[in-house]
Order: structure tokens, then C-alpha cells, then sequence
């Protein structure tokens, strides 16, 4: 894959979006974001009574000719924003064709270098699953650091030891195993320490233990949620036949199925539920919950998904 993740044509169309906030949240210096806070901008916003030291040139004298009282005229502050992207690196995000980590650094290369052409600031941590730690980008302003941005994603495609070459869903390995994956609990360390909290992106598989606790957690802070649930071609529609021997990508722990229709069948009717909890599990907290195939195309996820959901505009 190319050092820079995307060609010059593909990040000039990419400047073309604009990342949503859904309300408005104080930054930290100067941007082209809409701010609780009023400041300085042309855009009006309010009136409040004048109090001893308020700058005399913010009166509203025509509000004065009018009432005879002094106003101060308020205006919208416009601010940068931080925004957060998190990424599962864990062993089953390594597996499929493409790949699940592949695609989702190449997401997040996209989203991130729309945010630092808005000014806003960009940062992005890599769940460590395997104890829970965290890798860190801390957070970053404007196009020039485009280029550190792209570099740490390539960091974190690279697989970790002992990766697996197989992964499972049709048997998913029991709570005691998934709870070694740690994700979860990265999420909940995010949400304790992170600061600024504003959207959040989260690119994950969501084969771990816990995951609803650390949405809850992050959703608590305040950050805007949105999950984009990572899934490879083969785990959506398997191509199984005869007898085999699956190994959990994460623990290792193996399952021996028979590959017949029936199976098949009762595979994807649990997928399409499991989907469908985790879509009204976000609902109701208010996330945002894209499910998505590595095989569709980037553009398309960028251009039509993300835009419909809200995500971008």
C-alpha cells in the first residue's frame, strides 16, 4: 500500500466533505466550528444587559436609543473541534480479504484528513486488545500533518505476534476467553481520560466481550458516537462445505463444524440479529451504527454511507 494511503485526486475530492457535528461544543482556539460560547464572529446571536467592565465598543446603541438601558450585543464564537477516531487492532481485525484493519485505517485516513482540512483537530488511538492499552495519536491541526497521521496508521495495520490465520463467528468462544481481548475495556479507559470530548468514530468487528459498557462509558462524557461495524466478506457470507476445524482468530479456541445448508441458513439469520441488536443498542443511546463490508468500496462509504448517516455532509 502506498506510504501516503490515497493519490492527490482522491484527497482533493475528500475536501469537498465537511465532518457534522450534531450540536455545538467548545474548542480550544479559532476554527470554523460553532461554539456554546460567544466571542467575536459577524454572526449575531443574542443580547445580554451591560455590566461594569464590558467592552464599551459591543453596546447596542441602537438598543439604547430605543430603551434607554445598555446592551451587549453577543455574537457566535467560532472554534476548532476535536475529533476522535478509535480503531480495534486486535487479531480478528487482521483477518479477511481485504482485510479488516486494512480498511478501516484507510477509513480513518479519509475521515481524519477531512477533519484537518476543516481545522479541526484530529486523534486517533488503536485499541490494543490483547490488554486493553491504548496507541496514541494525540491530537493534530491542519493539512501539513496530514503525512504523521497516514504514517501512524500504517503503524497500526501491522498484525501482532502470534496472529491467527483463521477467523470464526459461527461459534463465538465463551465470555471468559472474549474477556482476554481487552477492547471493551480500552473503551472505557478513553472514555475516563480523553479530553475534549466531541464526535467519535469508532471502526471495530465487535468481537469482544463488554462492548456495550464501553459505548456506555464513552456516550456518558458526552462524545457524539458512531460505530462503523467492520465486517470481512467471508464472515457475512461463509464459504463452507464438508467438515472443518475453526480457530477463534483472538483466543485460538477451535470449534469443529460440518459446512451443509442448514447451517449456512441458521449462520446468517443469527448474523442479521446480532446486527440488528447492536443497530438498537446504538439507537437508543443515540450513536450512530453503520454496518459495513470491506469489500465495498471506500468511496462508498464515504460518499453515500457516512453522508446518510449523518456523519458528513
Amino acid at each position: 500500500m502506498s506510504e501516503r494511503l490515497f493519490d492527490e485526486a482522491f484527497l482533493q475530492r475528500l475536501e469537498r466533505l465537511a465532518l457534522v457535528a450534531r450540536r455545538a461544543m467548545a474548542g480550544q482556539t479559532q476554527g470554523e466550528r460553532r461554539s456554546p460560547r460567544r466571542g467575536q464572529s459577524v454572526e449575531f446571536a443574542d443580547f445580554r444587559p451591560y455590566v461594569a467592565g464590558d467592552d464599551f465598543r459591543r453596546i447596542d446603541w441602537n438598543a439604547y436609543a430605543r430603551l434607554e438601558r445598555f446592551f451587549i450585543k453577543l455574537f457566535v464564537e467560532e472554534e476548532d473541534l476535536t475529533v476522535h477516531f478509535l480503531v480495534d487492532t486486535s487479531r480478528s481485525m487482521h483477518w479477511g480479504e481485504p482485510s479488516k484493519i486494512g480498511y478501516a485505517t484507510r477509513a480513518v485516513g479519509a475521515l481524519g484528513y477531512i477533519a484537518l482540512a476543516g481545522l479541526d483537530r484530529v486523534t486517533v488511538t488503536g485499541l490494543l486488545g490483547d490488554n486493553g492499552g491504548l496507541a496514541y495519536f494525540p491530537p493534530h491541526r491542519g493539512k501539513q500533518q496530514a503525512m504523521k497521521l497516514f504514517a501512524f496508521l500504517l503503524e497500526l495495520q501491522k498484525p501482532p505476534a502470534g496472529n491467527m490465520a483463521r477467523s470464526a463467528i459461527v461459534e463465538q468462544p465463551s465470555t471468559e476467553l472474549r474477556a482476554l481481548t481487552g477492547v471493551a475495556r480500552s473503551l472505557q479507559n478513553y472514555a475516563a481520560t480523553a479530553p475534549a470530548p466531541g464526535p467519535l468514530v469508532i471502526f471495530s468487528d465487535l468481537m469482544d466481550d463488554g462492548w456495550q459498557d464501553g459505548l456506555r462509558a464513552l456516550a456518558g462524557r458526552g462524545f457524539e458516537v458512531t460505530v462503523v461495524h467492520l465486517l470481512a466478506p467471508e464472515e457475512a457470507e461463509p464459504a463452507l462445505e464438508g467438515d472443518f476445524k475453526l480457530l477463534d482468530a483472538e483466543t485460538g479456541a477451535g470449534v469443529e463444524i460440518t459446512g451443509d445448508y442448514e447451517l449456512l441458513a441458521r449462520y446468517r439469520a443469527e448474523l442479521a440479529t446480532w446486527q440488528a441488536d447492536l443497530r438498537h443498542f446504538c439507537a437508543a443511546r443515540g450513536m450512530g451504527y453503520v454496518p459495513m463490508l470491506t469489500s465495498v468500496p471506500l468511496e462508498e462509504l464515504l460518499f453515500n454511507w457516512l453522508r446518510r448517516t449523518g456523519v458528513l455532509r
